[in-house]
C-alpha cells in the first residue's frame, strides 16, 4: 500500500502511518452534542475525517469508522426545558437533522454512532474500575479522576500540571483532592439521570468517549489507530480521555491523534456572543452541500478556514465547472457508444501523492482541476480523441468519488442518441423549427 504521512498531535510531528492491525484502520471522531441545529464549524470534522476514511478505503484498507452523538448534557437539559419537550425527543430530532446534513455534504455515515445513554452500564463500571485502581475517588456523590495517578498528563496539549497550577487555568473546588482533578460522575437532581453506588446523576463528558471506544474496540484493549476532532477538543477533553485510558487500559486510547482547525466567519471567530454563528442548514439551502464541501477541501484541514462570500462563491463556481465538464465528457462518450462503466482510471500519481501527504486536499483539487482543463481542451479539438476523453473521464470520476464530490451526469438512452443525431442534422440543414424542438427535448433530458 502507498505510505501515508500524517501530523499526529500526540508528539506534534509528521509520522508515517502504521496500522495496529495489518490492512485495517480504526477511527473514532468526537461528534456533536445534539441540543441545537449544527453550525458550519460542526461540518468541518464531518468532512475532514470522512476524507481520511475515504483515503484509507481507496488505498485498500478495511476501515471501521465511529463517531458519537452526545445525548446527555446540561445544554440538552436546558434546551429541552426551553422547548417544553422531553430530552430524548430533542436529541433524536437533532440527530436526524445532523444525519441529513452529513448526507448533504457528501460524507459517508459512520459505521457506528454510539450514544452515551445506551452505554450507561459500561460507563458506571468503567468509573468503578478507576476507583478500584486508585485513579478516581468519590466526594459528596460526585466522582473525580485523580490526575496525579497518571504520568505525563499534558502530553497532548502541553498543559502540564505545573503550568496549569501556575497559570491558574483551573477552578478551585473544595470537594476535590486537587484542583486539577476532573469529574467522572456528577450528582444531580435535574434532567435524565441514573442510580449508582455514589449518587443519582450522570457521567462527565470526558468519560463518555473513553467508554464507548473501550466497548466497541474491546478486542484491541480500547486502543485504536486514529482519534480525531476539532482543535478545540485537545484540552481538556482529549487530554482527559488519554489520562483515563492510561489509568484503565494502560494506553493512550489512540496511536495517532488528528485535529482540524476552526471555521471562522469573515476572518473572525464564530461565537454566539459576536452574533455571527452560521448554521449549516442555511448555507446548504443557499449554496448547496457540494460547494460547502469543496470550500472545506480547498483549505488544508489543520489551517483555519474563513467562510466568506468569496470563499463559498469560488466553491460554487468550481462545482459548476466540475458538473459542466463531467456532463460534456459523459455525453460525448455515450454518443460514441462507449460504456462508461468499463472505463478504468489511470495516471493519478499527483492526486494520491497529495492526499497521502497529510491529507493535502488543496493539492489534490489542483490535480483534479488540471484534469478538467485537459478535458475541456480535448473536447474543443476538431478531431475528438475518444480514448483520451475516456481516460480523462474515468480519472476525474474516480478522483471525485474519493473526494466525496457528487457530480451526476445524464445516462443516454438509445432514443436520446437518435434524437441527438436528428438535432444535429436539422441544425446542419438550418431547419431551426425542428432543431429548436429537438433541442428542447435534449435540454429537458439534461443532455444540454
Amino acid at each position: 500500500m502507498k505510505p501515508v504521512r500524517l501530523f499526529s498531535s500526540l508528539g506534534n510531528e509528521m509520522v508515517t502511518f502504521e496500522p495496529l492491525q495489518e490492512g485495517k484502520v480504526s477511527i473514532y471522531v468526537c461528534g456533536p452534542t445534539v441540543y441545537n441545529d449544527p453550525h458550519i464549524g460542526n461540518m468541518r470534522p464531518v468532512i475532514v475525517f470522512d476524507m481520511w476514511r475515504r483515503l484509507f478505503l481507496a488505498l485498500g484498507y478495511e476501515v471501521t469508522y465511529v463517531s458519537n452523538y452526545t445525548d446527555v448534557d446540561d445544554k440538552i437539559i436546558n434546551r429541552a426545558k426551553e422547548l417544553g419537550i422531553p430530552e430524548k425527543e430533542l436529541t433524536e430530532s437533532v440527530i436526524a437533522e445532523f444525519r441529513r446534513l452529513v448526507d448533504e455534504v457528501g460524507s459517508l455515515q459512520p459505521d457506528y454512532t454510539p450514544k452515551p445513554t445506551v452505554y450507561m452500564g459500561q460507563m458506571i463500571q468503567y468509573i468503578q474500575d478507576l476507583i478500584d485502581k486508585g485513579a478516581a475517588y468519590e466526594s459528596q456523590g460526585d466522582v473525580y479522576f485523580r490526575v496525579a495517578s497518571v504520568p505525563n498528563y499534558g502530553q497532548l496539549s502541553g498543559n502540564t500540571p505545573e503550568s496549569l497550577i501556575s497559570g491558574a487555568r483551573i477552578e478551585v473546588n473544595s470537594q476535590k483532592e486537587s484542583p486539577l482533578d476532573f469529574a467522572l460522575w456528577k450528582k444531580t437532581s435535574e434532567g435524565i439521570r441514573w442510580n449508582t453506588p455514589w449518587s443519582e446523576g450522570r457521567p462527565g463528558w470526558h468519560t463518555e468517549c473513553c467508554v464507548m471506544i473501550d466497548s466497541l474496540f474491546k478486542e484491541q484493549n480500547g486502543y485504536i489507530d486514529i482519534h480525531g476532532g476539532g482543535f478545540d477538543l485537545k484540552f481538556p477533553h482529549h487530554e482527559n480521555e488519554i489520562a483515563q485510558s492510561y489509568a484503565h487500559n494502560g494506553n493512550a486510547l489512540a496511536k495517532y491523534w488528528i485535529h482540524n482547525g476552526f471555521i471562522n466567519i469573515d476572518n473572525e471567530k464564530m461565537s454566539k456572543s459576536l452574533g455571527n454563528v452560521v448554521l449549516a442548514k442555511d448555507v446548504i439551502a443557499k449554496f448547496g452541500g457540494m460547494p460547502l464541501r469543496l470550500m472545506v477541501l480547498n483549505t488544508h484541514y489543520r489551517t483555519p478556514l474563513s467562510f466568506t462570500e468569496e470563499t463559498i462563491g469560488e466553491a460554487v463556481k468550481n462545482y459548476q465547472r466540475i458538473l459542466t465538464t463531467q456532463k460534456q465528457l459523459a455525453v460525448k462518450l455515450q454518443l460514441a457508444d462507449v460504456d462508461l462503466s468499463l472505463l478504468s482510471p489511470t495516471g493519478e500519481d499527483d492526486f494520491f501523492d497529495a492526499l497521502c501527504d497529510d491529507l493535502n486536499t488543496p493539492n489534490a483539487l489542483t490535480a483534479v482541476y488540471a484534469d478538467l482543463k485537459a478535458a475541456n481542451q480535448a473536447l474543443r479539438t476538431r478531431e475528438i480523441d475518444i480514448d483520451l476523453l475516456g481516460s480523462l473521464f474515468a480519472r476525474i470520476r474516480h478522483e471525485l468519488s474519493i473526494l466525496g464530490i457528487k457530480a451526476p451526469y445524464p445516462a443516454l438512452t438509445e432514443e436520446d442518441k437518435v434524437i441527438y443525431d436528428q438535432y444535429m442534422e436539422a441544425k446542419a440543414a438550418k431547419d431551426f423549427v425542428k432543431s429548436d424542438a429537438l433541442r428542447q427535448y435534449l435540454t429537458e433530458r439534461g443532455i444540454f
